[in-house]
């Protein structure tokens, strides 16, 4: 069964600071990933067709499929969990999402939809627009 995680994207305002910190990232030291603290102990459900789902702004607004989950260590020696991503951002259904440390899993019959396969899809309108929408609960 599918379990997905949920993050914060701490520090970003739009969709397009993600992208940006991300392929700058990717072309420093591919492959794409998220270094975190703590491994899952339920990698297995995750590397089954798991996606990170970042909350910009408060909004859950984008997901990213998890192509990988590995052990790693810091620069120090400390261990850590680097979630290898794949490189497309995939826009969802905005929703609220208040503050919280760290990662949390996210069961898929949870997770919002994606733009493109929502009902009444609002993809063309602007991202600056949705997030405002979805933050006053109207998407």
């Amino acid at each position: 069964m599918t379990l997905h995680l949920i993050k914060l994207a701490v520090g970003a305002k739009t969709l397009d600071d993600v992208r940006t910190w991300q392929a700058a990232r990717a072309k420093q030291s591919p492959p794409l990933r998220h270094r975190t603290r703590n491994f899952p102990k339920r990698a297995t459900e995750i590397l089954d067709g798991g996606s990170i789902y970042w909350v910009i702004a408060g909004v859950i607004s984008v997901r990213q499929r998890i192509v990988d989950i590995r052990e790693a260590k810091q620069a120090d020696g400390t261990r850590c969990t680097d979630l290898v991503l794949h490189a497309d951002l995939v826009p969802v259904r905005g929703r609220l999402m208040k503050p919280f440390q760290g990662w949390r899993y996210l069961a898929a019959a949870d997770a919002p939809p994606d733009e493109a396969a929502a009902t009444g899809t609002t993809a063309q309108l602007p991202e600056k627009l949705r997030r405002e929408l979805a933050s006053l609960a109207l998407l």
